[in-house]
């Protein structure tokens, strides 16, 4: 072998090496995932392309307004896990209360400007446990979530990570609030 194949083959090795790593520190730390339904809209459309932060809650906790995809026992048609793209509306010690079409966070009234047609559905009064969340659908009449028993209260273990971006349609581009 000449000198100039061997040098070419090790720079090749290299770079396969670099883009393993590389693809492994990235599946560590940001998952993609498709919106399914009408649950999110305004804020997320059906089909809509996401980026999820997977280190966001192994280093932090989840905080209010933050839009999550959680894993839940509901499952799809193919009897895989259904996991969900909700916002967190409530944190661990949190008191909820949900009258009148107004939601209500430690008796403060939240403004969700987020909300499609600012209507919410229901009558809660809890204070949410440690180590869970209370989240809900920005479409709060077609959202299955923490309001309903199929759903309940989010473990924190539950959440694989914050949604950070939407990649399509590239004319929506960019992050999620």
């Amino acid at each position: 072998m000449s000198d100039k194949f061997k040098k070419e083959a090790i720079e090749w090795i290299k770079i396969i090496a670099t883009a393993l790593v590389f693809a492994f520190i990235i599946t560590q730390f940001v998952r993609p995932t498709l919106v399914r339904g009408e649950s999110m809209y305004p804020t997320l459309e059906e089909n809509d392309y996401l980026i999820i932060n997977r280190m966001s809650y192994r280093v932090g906790e989840p905080k209010k307004g933050d839009v999550i995809v959680f894993s839940t026992a509901l499952l799809q048609d193919d009897g895989s896990p259904k996991d969900l793209v909700k916002r967190v509306i409530a944190v661990g010690g949190d008191h909820i209360k949900i009258e009148n079409s107004n939601v209500y966070v430690n008796d403060k009234l939240i403004k969700e400007p987020y909300i499609h047609d600012n209507y919410t559905e229901g009558a809660i009064d809890m204070v949410i446990p440690e180590g869970k969340v209370f989240a809900m659908g920005d479409n709060r009449e077609k959202s299955l979530d923490s309001r309903y028993e199929d759903v309940g209260l989010v473990n924190e273990k539950d959440i694989m990570g914050k949604v950070m971006i939407r990649l399509f349609p590239f004319n929506k581009i960019g992050t999620i609030k």
